[in-house]
């Protein structure tokens, strides 16, 4: 096992070059907010063509494999953001795709998947785990697309701390989603690069923060994990090879609960009229959950994938 591999800011520059015009620099959104002094801003990669932070680590990986790799196609494991970025890459080249999804993965994700031409395959979220964090799995056949583990997927990621810095130089702490601790891992090691005193936070739900539990006990330390609406993040572990790295870089994890995170999906919808799943949205929960800090904040707006169901049900007469 090595330690992730993490982009430094001029390789993510090199990456931004190399990734414009597939994957678009997303905006920093002002957020205005009478309740707290801190300056909220939102960085929307919920509107990426395919809905998600995610096509920037894909096409990234993909765009570099040799074609003798890609014509016997690829599969992921993915909860259905990286799938549809790996999808969404793949089908100009008509790549035979297939994704192996956790059995709680919603609908809305599903049936994205399929609308890009790749074929999901749902398994029991333990077997799903396993092929994480085993790095592929013994009956697929064809390229595995690492998305928690290849450079390339990570340094795409990267481009967002980038934009971030910027941007925005005078930002005094970045929110970033927690799932696999990718995205945390690369944001703020480039955002770090160029300004060390940047603080980088995780968030995580409370039905699953298992690098709050972590960083609490000074080791990767199992936590029961809850499926809901918030699934792009939480776990039941912190995976081995990320957790030297992320423990480094951020300076906690923020755990926030479902009912904030509905609260802030909300508010996204009704100043951006734009559309944040429960992961997405969970950064800017926990920069409302403190309200004495008074510097600029930014919340990394990862995905916008959500079942309509729990849309509706959760915008109410916003919707």
């Amino acid at each position: 096992m090595i330690d992730l591999e993490v982009p430094s800011a001029a390789k993510a520059q090199a990456v931004a070059r190399h990734i414009h015009g597939v994957a678009m620099r997303s905006p920093l959104v002002s957020l205005r907010q009478d309740r707290v002094p801190a300056k909220i801003y939102l960085k929307l990669d919920n509107i990426q063509p395919c809905g998600s932070f995610k096509l920037r680590g894909a096409y990234n990986a993909i765009s570099r494999l040799p074609s003798n790799v890609k014509k016997n196609g690829l599969y992921t494991a993915s909860a259905g953001n990286f799938a549809q970025g790996v999808a969404w890459c793949a089908r100009d080249e008509s790549i035979a795709v297939r994704v192996i999804v956790p059995d709680h993965a919603p609908e809305a994700k599903i049936v994205a998947i399929r609308a890009l031409g790749a074929h999901p395959i749902r398994v029991p979220y333990e077997e799903w785990w396993r092929t994480i964090t085993e790095q592929g799995h013994p009956n697929e056949t064809g390229h595995y697309v690492n998305p928690v583990g290849d450079p390339d997927v990570v340094a795409g990621y990267g481009t967002i701390g980038l934009e971030i810095m910027e941007d925005m130089p005078e930002t005094g702490r970045i929110i970033i989603p927690y799932g696999s601790g990718c995205l945390a891992s690369a944001i703020g090691s480039v955002a770090r690069d160029m300004r060390d005193d940047v603080e980088i936070y995780a968030v995580e739900p409370t039905t699953g923060a298992p690098f709050a539990a972590a960083l609490e006990n000074g080791e990767i330390t199992r936590v029961t994990y809850q499926p809901s609406f918030i699934d792009g993040i939480g776990s039941g572990s912190v995976l081995p090879h990320i957790w030297p790295v992320i423990r480094r870089i951020a300076k906690g994890s923020l755990v926030v609960s479902p009912g904030q995170v509905e609260d802030a999906l909300r508010y996204i919808w009704r100043a951006t009229y734009t559309v944040a799943e429960g992961a997405g949205a969970a950064s800017l929960a926990a920069a409302l959950a403190d309200p004495d800090y008074d510097g600029i904040v930014v919340c990394v707006v990862s995905g916008a994938h959500i079942n309509r169901q729990e849309l509706f049900r959760i915008l109410g007469d916003d919707g």
